[in-house]
């Protein structure tokens, strides 16, 4: 049996953070109630940018519903593992959300 694929997931990596924002605010227009955003590594600190720019600028009372972190053990190239961190964090946007711009 295969998997129904996640919807409404924003998975944040090295492009510019109004990409991410962008793509958030459109399953939100589309009529979603809770976006996903996930980050890996160095781009957990963009995740962060992300959810507060839009709550800074787009979204005035953007809900952070659950925050997780987390821990991958990779294995590298040499033969040792590495541990890269992790991050997913819940947003909802309120039925009745002031939203600008």
């Amino acid at each position: 049996m295969t998997e129904k694929p996640q919807e409404n997931v924003v998975l944040v990596g090295i492009k510019p953070a109004m990409n991410y924002i962008v793509a958030c605010m459109t399953y939100f227009n589309a009529g979603a109630k809770k976006v996903i955003l996930k980050a890996r590594g160095r781009a957990t600190s963009r995740a962060v940018d992300i959810v507060e720019i839009m709550r800074r600028s787009f979204i005035k009372d953007l809900e952070i519903e659950k925050i997780s972190i987390g821990t991958e053990v990779l294995p590298s190239s040499d033969g040792r593992q590495s541990n890269v961190s992790t991050l997913e964090m819940v947003i909802s946007k309120p039925e009745k959300a002031k939203t600008t711009g």
